[in-house]
């Protein structure tokens, strides 16, 4: 059996599967934070300053009465609309970003196969197309 699970982890799909999720991981960090530092100040700036998705929600109990979402959801159920929205702009420009990523590799990929494409074949020698030309007419007259 651990022979078995050597051969299974050995196998290509397998450490690509795992190096992809790695990198998937360390990529949504970077997303985050894209989201988090770069696009969300300008997103406050654009309306008003001080914008900040992270404490918007509703409180679904009259018990809550907290400003903050993080005291809010101590004190009760809330339906937290402003950390969906963050995660939402999130997943756009992460989606946004793999839409580029795989556009750039289909475009390599096209190039290559269009590099690898075989040369049509050179026209046949003058006497060669002669001698096809006599056969052809022979072949008629027969």
């Amino acid at each position: 059996m651990l022979n078995e699970f050597k051969e299974f982890i050995a196998r290509g799909n397998v450490m690509d599967l795992a190096v992809g999720v790695i990198i998937g991981a360390a990529f949504t960090k970077i997303v985050t934070s894209v989201v988090d530092d770069l696009v969300m100040p300008i997103v406050g700036a654009i309306t008003g300053g001080g914008f900040d998705f992270s404490n918007y929600f509703l409180p679904l109990s009259a018990n809550v009465t907290a400003p903050t979402l993080a005291a809010a959801r101590q004190q009760g159920a809330v339906f937290a609309y402003g950390s969906f929205i963050t995660v939402l702009i999130n997943f756009m420009i992460l989606a946004w970003i793999i839409f580029l990523l795989v556009k750039a590799v289909n475009r390599i990929r096209a190039s290559v196969e269009r590099e690898k494409a075989p040369e049509p074949a050179a026209p046949p020698p003058e006497d060669v197309r002669l001698l096809s030309e006599i056969r052809d007419i022979l072949k008629q007259r027969a």
